[in-house]
């Protein structure tokens, strides 16, 4: 264990897979079992920090996901990319608007800001011309790159992944980690993640997969990173939660919703 003071704390919000666990239509074990940490929403992270709280993604569960952990405040929002199953819940930060009285920053690349401004069009027209202020997200872009930067008392790094061929970001802060929807980690991304306490990893299932790793290939990445301990997310429904983990190394396991994780420095 660490012996690093803890600075802030990450919550996984979801872990499932775009399709969510139980999914639609199907009667597999896994969707039908009783197991709470085999019922996995899509994929977020909410950090409390030193100074405030921020999101990375917005899933289409976020009403859900923030009102099961009693959150009641957020400052700011990072995006990994911008698929369906990160950005949908965009219109839940309606409320946090009302509370700061001002925008909620959305930090991501500009291919994200894009779609963003496309798919929630009527979320950045001009105030000016709104019928009623109070039914729009109050939401500003900051773009990023691959430089670290402060953001409400600590340090995030954006790290370049490749889910598939679309080029992501995964995130460290402190001495965690955050990668989803990943296929490829490049050499310059490997060299940021070294000397983790805790990497979140996406691991789809077992079979191999165009735009995601498989769990061989997570431990793959695990065995050469070496962080003290590892968490399996973006998680589909093939993967039964207490069998899997028995089949794991010992410093890994699958992760589940709520899981909570200390950021240390």
């Amino acid at each position: 264990m660490s012996d690093r003071s803890t600075v802030a704390e990450m919550t996984l919000l979801g872990t499932g897979t775009s399709m969510g666990v139980p999914m639609i239509g199907c009667d597999c074990d896994v969707c039908l079992s009783d197991n709470p940490r085999n019922h996995r929403t899509r994929t977020g992270v909410y950090v409390k920090a030193p100074e405030g709280a921020f999101l990375i993604d917005a899933s289409p569960e976020l009403r859900l996901q923030l009102t099961r952990e009693r959150i009641m405040s957020v400052d700011a929002v990072l995006f990994t990319h911008a698929h369906a199953d990160h950005i949908l819940g965009l219109d839940d930060l309606r409320v946090f608007g009302y509370k700061r009285k001002g925008p909620v920053p959305l930090y991501c690349e500009p291919n994200v800001e894009a779609t963003l401004r496309q798919a929630f069009s009527y979320a950045f027209i001009d105030p000016a011309v709104r019928d009623t202020w109070h039914s729009y997200p109050n939401l500003e872009f900051r773009s990023i790159g691959f430089h670290p930067f402060e953001l409400l008392g600590l340090t995030v790094q954006p790290l370049r992944l490749m889910h598939g061929r679309l080029p992501v970001l995964g995130y460290r802060i402190g001495d965690v980690a955050f990668c989803t929807d990943v296929s490829h980690i490049p050499p310059e991304s490997m060299a940021l993640l070294e000397g983790l306490d805790v990497l979140v990893l996406d691991a789809l299932w077992k079979e191999p997969h165009p735009t995601h790793f498989n769990v061989a290939q997570a431990l793959d990445v695990i065995r050469t990173l070496k962080p003290r301990e590892a968490f399996l997310t973006h998680v589909s429904h093939r993967l039964e939660y207490d069998k899997t983990n028995r089949e794991l190394p010992e410093n890994v396991k699958l992760a589940y919703d709520g899981l909570r994780i200390p950021i240390r420095q």
